[in-house]
């Protein structure tokens, strides 16, 4: 027999690896972000900070409030309903809120659905008239209105500020469901049709859940500008004092901390829907 002879194997070590550099840089982007997020949030955290601040001077049960720290308490908070006029107030935005953004919701909605899925005789007309309501001033539109109320004798109050609040919310509505329309697939609903479903069947069960999601974004804009609204407000409420009209005529004498309690309850409430929807959507993914 002969041995076959075999070279020894020569195992080389791997070479090693160079870690990466790591460059300063890649704090600029972290960064610029814990800036922008504390510019946003200051003055949110001021009001929430004055909210528990020991104001002791003013005119009776609504103290002038100080731009310096006095002292921790949570005495406002307890007496948060202490001047009726706000409240009031309060009530009054909240009402109109509601109201105006679920009949904007419901106009949009159909507005949007059909210039993202249908082309029709005055569809460039309705862009054009969704843009120019967007882009006019509110004090414009605040004096339009005015005047056309006046001029039809319609009185001023609640009912006035409902129609004025619905009315410039609807195009942004229209302009979130139209995106969301424009991605949906018709496929899904003709397939709905092929299966034995009618126009309303399918647009109740197929079309209204692809697009709740616009909708209920737009409802929670216009509900935000409603609540947000000082110069339209200004022109059309009449007797009825809204929130954002009644600080501002607090001004003159001295905000009370009540306004700030009741800013820090919406804060706070929007904070909570918020928290609610990505729980909604991480369960659902």
């Amino acid at each position: 027999m002969s041995a076959i002879a075999t070279e020894p194997r020569v195992v080389t070590a791997p070479a090693p690896t160079r870690q990466p550099r790591k460059r300063w840089t890649r704090f600029i982007l972290p960064t610029y972000t814990a800036a922008f997020m504390l510019y946003l949030s200051f003055p949110i955290f001021i009001i929430i900070l004055f909210s528990f601040n020991q104001t002791r001077t003013g005119f009776g049960t609504a103290p002038r409030v100080k731009t310096r720290w006095i002292g921790f308490t949570f005495d406002w908070y307890q007496r948060v309903f202490d001047i009726p006029d706000l409240t009031a107030a309060l009530q009054h935005s909240l009402l109109i809120a509601l109201s105006s953004a679920l009949a904007a919701a419901a106009l949009g909605t159909f507005i949007g659905l059909a210039l993202g899925r249908y082309r029709y005789r005055g569809r460039s007309a309705t862009d054009f008239v969704i843009f120019l309501s967007i882009s006019s001033p509110e004090i414009v539109l605040g004096a339009a209105l005015a005047s056309f109320f006046v001029s039809l004798s319609v009185p001023r109050g609640l009912f006035t500020l409902f129609l004025s609040h619905t009315m410039f919310s609807i195009a942004f509505v229209a302009v979130i469901v139209r995106a969301r329309a424009q991605g949906l697939d018709r496929a899904l609903e003709d397939a709905a049709m092929d299966l034995g479903a009618g126009p309303v069947t399918t647009f109740v069960k197929v079309t209204l859940p692809l697009v709740f999601p616009g909708i209920l974004a737009g409802f929670l804009l216009a509900f935000a500008l409603s609540m947000d609204d000082f110069v339209i407000s200004q022109f059309v409420q009449g007797p009825a004092t809204m929130f954002p009209t009644w600080v501002f005529g607090a001004t003159r004498v001295g905000i009370p901390p009540h306004v700030f309690v009741f800013a820090t309850f919406i804060f706070a409430g929007g904070v909570v829907l918020t928290l609610v929807n990505l729980a909604a959507l991480r369960r659902r993914t």
